[in-house]
Order: C-alpha cells, then sequence, then structure tokens
C-alpha cells in the first residue's frame, strides 16, 4: 500500500529521505491528473502539495485512510482546512521556511520598479542609448507600506530598513505594544494611512472574504502617482482588473504580482500589456535554498504524524 502521494514538486533528497521508512509515490505531474491522484490517495496515508493541488471536496472523499497533508509552503486556502480537522486529518505547513525567499523578492521588485532601468535590454542592444527616460529613483529615504505584518512582511521590513527605507505596517491582529514594532523599528498604522503615505506597498496577508479586494479601485487610487505595489500574498488581494486601469492609466507608477485571482494567468487578462507591470509565476518563495528547506520541513512534519500513528 501506498503510504505517501506527493502531486507537485518537491526536492528529491527530502523525498528519498522519506522512502527510508514509508511507501512513496512521486510523480509532480499528478497535480494535472485529478482522476490519477483520487485513486492514488485512496490508499495513502498522507498527501504532499503545494499551492495548486486541491485538497478539499472528491480528492479528501477518495483519501479515505487519509491522516496527513504536508503542505511544501505556508498558504492553506487550496485545503478545505475545516474538512480535515472534522475527520482529524493534520495539516502540515512549512512554516517559516520560505520567509526570506519571499521577502527577498519583495525587496527585490520594489527596487526594479522605482530604479525603472531593468526593461531597456532590447532598447539598449539595438543601439539606442535612454539614459535621460530611465533615469529612476532610489529605495533610500523612501516610506515601504507593509499590509500585514507576520514573519515574512518583518523579514521584509529588516531588509528594506537596511536600506534606509522608513517603515509603516497596518495589521489590525498586531497590538500596537507588540514588541515587534520596536525590535523590527517599524510604526502602526491604518490602511487608507498607509496607502496614502507609502511610496511602495508590499502586501502580507492572507486571501479571506475581509481580504479579497482588499486593495481596490479606491485604494490604489488614494496611493501617490509615483508609488508602486508588489503582492507575493495571495491573489484575489489585489483586484487586477482596477490595477491594470491603473497602470493603464498611470495614476500608479508600478506594480509587480506574483500571484493571482486564477492561477495559471489565463491568456486575455486585463494585465496583459500594461506598462511598469513585473509578472512571476507564484514563484516568490521558491529559490534553491528554499525548496530545500521546504521539503525538508515538510518531509520532517509527516513523518511525525505518520509514525505517531503506526
Amino acid at each position: 500500500m501506498t503510504e505517501i502521494v506527493i502531486s507537485e514538486f518537491m526536492d528529491e533528497a527530502a523525498v528519498e529521505d522519506l522512502r527510508r521508512d514509508f511507501r512513496v509515490i512521486y510523480d509532480k505531474g499528478l497535480v494535472d491528473r485529478p482522476d490519477d491522484l483520487a485513486r492514488l490517495a485512496a490508499g495513502a496515508r498522507a498527501l504532499i502539495v503545494r499551492n495548486r493541488t486541491q485538497v478539499r471536496g472528491s480528492l479528501l472523499e477518495a483519501g479515505a485512510k487519509l491522516e496527513a497533508i504536508g503542505r511544501l509552503g505556508v498558504g492553506l486556502d487550496n485545503i478545505d482546512v475545516a474538512a480535515c480537522k472534522a475527520r482529524g486529518i493534520a495539516v502540515l505547513p512549512a512554516t517559516g521556511a520560505n520567509d526570506i525567499a519571499v521577502a527577498e523578492w519583495a525587496v527585490t521588485t520594489i527596487m526594479m520598479l522605482l530604479r525603472g532601468a531593468y526593461f531597456a535590454s532590447a532598447e539598449v542592444a539595438a543601439g539606442t542609448w535612454p539614459r535621460e527616460r530611465l533615469m529612476g529613483r532610489e529605495v533610500h529615504g523612501k516610506v515601504l507600506g507593509l499590509v500585514g505584518f507576520g514573519a515574512i512582511a518583518r523579514e521584509t521590513a529588516i531588509r528594506a530598513k537596511a536600506l534606509g527605507m522608513t517603515i509603516i505596517a497596518a495589521d489590525p491582529f498586531v497590538s500596537d505594544d507588540d514588541p515587534a514594532w520596536a525590535r523590527i523599528g517599524a510604526r502602526a498604522v491604518g490602511l487608507d494611512a498607509l496607502v496614502a503615505e507609502a511610496d511602495a506597498i508590499s502586501l502580507h496577508v492572507p486571501l479571506t472574504a475581509e481580504t479579497r479586494n482588499l486593495v481596490d479601485g479606491k485604494r490604489l487610487a488614494a496611493m501617490k502617482r509615483d508609488a508602486v505595489v508588489v503582492n507575493a500574498a495571495r491573489g484575489g488581494v489585489i483586484d487586477e482588473a482596477a490595477l491594470a486601469e491603473a497602470l493603464k492609466a498611470g495614476t500608479i507608477a508600478g506594480a509587480a504580482l506574483d500571484v493571482f485571482d486564477a492561477e495559471p494567468l489565463k491568456a486575455g487578462s486585463p494585465l496583459a500589456g500594461c506598462p511598469n507591470l513585473i509578472l512571476t509565476p507564484h514563484i516568490a518563495g521558491v529559490t534553491v535554498e528554499s525548496n530545500v528547506r521546504v521539503s525538508s520541513v515538510t518531509a520532517a512534519n509527516v513523518r511525525r504524524v505518520l509514525m505517531e500513528k503506526r
């Protein structure tokens, strides 16, 4: 009997480590073959997934013997956590393992957007020399607004502060007397004040009913005209159609998205052809180093649960 089914890519060393103690099927293409995945899940004690595998509905029903869901990452919006809890299935995110990767993506991307010189390769190679047009801005002295002040936001703040940025953050779940504010050197503000004051905004909140379209057309219009916004948290937190309109109208200076309301992003999206927009395929938290950490943590989490129930 197969004990562990892995449906998306995972570090090979972590897979082999699990094979020392369990019967494992590792097929990173299973995410795109739901019938095969459901058939294999029927005999499995654990599933290991990333963000694309939808662990809900028919897949959960098929997995009658499931004891654990290992999540190669931290977001749980692709997992029916309530249904898992009701059945006694442990849901195991790799908390903290990709914080650095996401923070580096956020800071790097903000720097690229503000500097504005990194889209000119074709022009320079063609012999043009658009130096004056590409005179961008420094991050030093700018205000970074963090929407959410959890672990990844704090890693982002540390790096941005080292570059000379002033940090403000809005998070109703972090009390004003939390020692993290002083330790990081950030100032707590309300969301609307943050949107109006920040030169760069980075989103760090989960997708919930309350955060869906949190950054909508009204909030985009309230941003500084030369401000930028980046999102490596969850698709749906920013209204993609409203963002496209703001970029095309020039009411904000730039944006970057690593996550989307529907993934993969479909052809014909309103984001297609927008100026000063960077799009990456939900890769902010995935580096060579973070993949090793995430995979190792997930393997250890799943092993612990399965060993306890043997």
